[in-house]
């Protein structure tokens, strides 16, 4: 877990501490002098991962317990002592049964508001498959290979989980240059 006391008062106090999420407390005064009670929620670093399998990129189709269907990225939370690109290659693995030697950090954001943790999007290029899925028992996991062009439609489908990888989405359609950058980015030979 991202050590809390850099997106924290000095005075915050943990309060809660559960199985994925901390909840910070700290008196704050506000600017007619009084004082009030705010609070921020500290939750592990996530890591989303772009798997390119050939000339396809690699997303799933995706159910969990008490949530309806979604497309996602590859992904998850980072472990407690893993680097984020050693979470990377275990969510890889666990959720799709591909491996790469070919990783890239595409981008490391703080995502910071009410709830506060960093997010790693990384690209693995020339994947291959080495192992069955080896999901965790709340994942129903299905694995679709879809085009470049496929890749950035997600932008616009409703059931994409990854909202912060939307803008990124976006900004590959509109600009071509970036579009063109990004696709040889990823399919290299």
């Amino acid at each position: 877990m991202t050590k809390p006391k850099k997106f924290l008062p000095k005075n915050a106090r943990r309060v809660f501490k559960g199985v994925m999420f901390e909840v910070w407390q700290w008196k704050q005064k506000m600017f007619d002098g009084t004082t009030e009670i705010f609070e921020k929620i500290i939750r592990p670093d996530t890591i989303q991962v772009i798997p390119v399998v050939g000339n396809k990129i690699l997303i799933e189709e995706q159910r969990q317990p008490g949530r309806s269907y979604f497309l996602s990225l590859v992904g998850g939370r980072r472990d407690k002592g893993e680097s984020p690109l050693q979470s990377a290659k275990r969510e890889l693995l666990e959720e799709t049964g591909y491996v790469s030697k070919d990783w890239l950090l595409l981008k490391k954001e703080l995502r910071s508001g009410r709830v506060t943790y960093p997010s790693y999007t990384y690209l693995a290029i020339n994947c291959v498959k080495k192992a069955n899925q080896n999901l965790d028992a709340g994942e129903k996991i299905k694995i679709k290979l879809i085009s470049f062009n496929q890749f950035l439609m997600l932008s616009e489908n409703k059931l994409f989980l990854n909202q912060d990888f939307i803008n990124t989405l976006l900004k590959l359609r509109i600009y071509p240059k970036r579009k063109k950058e990004f696709y040889k980015l990823l399919f290299k030979d």
